[in-house]
């Protein structure tokens, strides 16, 4: 764990863990997403454009849903705004995204389906290394374990500051509890879905297939390590809003899915012989 990587001299700008992943998460998914496009024969101008507004609707929805989750974290109207802290929502990012995204398609039309096969394996590439800054950061930890990869965080980190306000550990106590390492097994899980859809994409037998791999592999991990998480309260039927919104969004991926794989299947073969006859 490691909130501040250095200190810019003489400017006294601190650079935080969570900063520069959340930098590297962002430009990957971009490079991520013009590789794919360009093998997809889509415009890369449509792609940077697009990026701006899920960008710009990613981190905007993103952060709103935190501050709504997490009021009493608000001390002033500046901290609102401090998204390099951390302090996200992944959900929320998909939301904002996906309304950028449609303001991009009115502006410059592009295959949407094809277009969101290309940006599905950046999402995950993009929830995977964020995990890592999350790590860094020592936000989204899980309960305390004794499993033999648990971990402690030190005095003045976030779970530690738990852990005492909890009656867990004494003021005094040089670190936390071991604790589940969530922010890693979410990092893992979103790049092996990487793999997978990185693997699947020339496989694939119709358009927007890929992206529902991501719906339904994400929603299932993050249901998951939703519930050893020790951040999130229960919302509903003992449930957390993240665990809640994986429920939607896995009925969504398989609706989606047969949905495209009905409609879809005639259109995508008549597409590839096609091409196969141009060659």
């Amino acid at each position: 764990m490691q909130p501040i990587l250095f200190e810019v001299p003489y400017l006294g700008m601190r650079i935080t863990g969570f900063g520069v992943m959340f930098l590297l998460a962002c430009s990957g998914a971009l490079w991520l997403t013009a590789w794919r496009a360009r093998r997809e024969g889509i415009d890369t101008e449509a792609v940077y454009e697009l990026a701006i507004w899920i960008f710009v609707g990613g981190v905007v929805g993103a952060r709103a849903v935190y501050v709504i989750q997490n009021p009493s974290e608000m001390k002033s109207l500046l901290d609102v705004f401090r998204v390099w802290q951390g302090g996200i929502v992944f959900y929320g990012c998909i939301f904002g995204g996906l309304i950028g995204t449609m303001i991009a398609w009115s502006r410059r039309p592009f295959p949407f389906l094809r277009m969101a096969d290309a940006v599905a394996p950046a999402l995950a590439w993009g929830a995977g290394i964020g995990r890592f800054g999350c790590f860094l950061n020592g936000c989204c930890y899980g309960e305390p374990s004794e499993s033999p990869w648990a971990m402690t965080f030190p005095a003045g980190t976030i779970p530690w500051y738990d852990h005492v306000q909890r009656g867990l550990v004494a003021p005094g106590a040089s670190c936390s509890l071991p604790v589940e390492p969530t922010q890693l097994y979410s990092a893992v899980a979103g790049l092996g879905l990487l793999l997978i859809m990185l693997v699947y994409h020339s496989r694939r037998r119709f358009d927007g297939e890929v992206m529902t791999i991501l719906m339904v592999g994400y929603a299932i991990t993050r249901f998951w390590v939703e519930g050893l998480r020790a951040d999130q309260p229960s919302s509903l039927l003992g449930l957390t809003f993240s665990q809640i919104v994986s429920l939607v969004l896995l009925m969504a991926g398989i609706g989606t899915w047969l949905w495209l794989a009905a409609a879809g299947r005639r259109t995508f073969a008549m597409r590839l012989a096609f091409e196969s006859s141009e060659e």
